[in-house]
């Protein structure tokens, strides 16, 4: 393995980290380093070093690569375009349908109130008849809300 002795400062400038980042791996082990008169020299070897990675780097096969995993996210794009369409498209159309509905409640509820309004006249008589103390009072009707009539019978 090729390789050099540098100083810290070199080997900072080398590997284009700061000169305590480089102390710091000295620290923790991951580069390899010697005292000597006083002085802290670091082992770089050409593969760490922004020189070394390029040599090692063939350009061709990795612009390939890229330019296939851009293939593939175009492609993903494409469909989550396509599936955001058919949402919106779904979403429009239940829209529609939520307006048509709301514009029926004041017909629903006008004709509600038309045939309570029928059978309150024709159960009118009914009501004026007085009722015997012994029975038990009766409980007032609750009406239920239009939505409930019209949706559960």
């Amino acid at each position: 393995m090729a390789g050099r002795w540098l100083d810290v400062g070199e080997a900072a400038r080398e590997l284009g980290i700061s000169t305590d980042a480089v102390r710091k791996r000295i620290a923790r082990g991951s580069l390899r380093s010697d005292r000597e008169d006083g002085h802290v020299r670091v082992w770089l070897d050409d593969s760490g070093t922004e020189a070394g990675r390029e040599a090692q780097v063939d350009g061709e096969a990795l612009v390939e690569v890229l330019q296939d995993h851009i293939t593939d996210l175009r492609v993903q794009l494409e469909a989550e375009r396509e599936a955001r369409r058919r949402a919106d498209t779904i979403i429009a159309q239940l829209t529609q349908a939520n307006a048509a509905l709301a514009a029926r409640v004041p017909e629903l509820e006008a004709a509600e109130s038309r045939e309570e309004t029928a059978e309150g006249a024709a159960e009118e008589p009914e009501r004026a008849e007085p009722h015997p103390a012994t029975e038990e009072p009766q409980e007032p009707v609750q009406r239920r809300p239009w939505w409930r009539r019209w949706l559960l019978p």
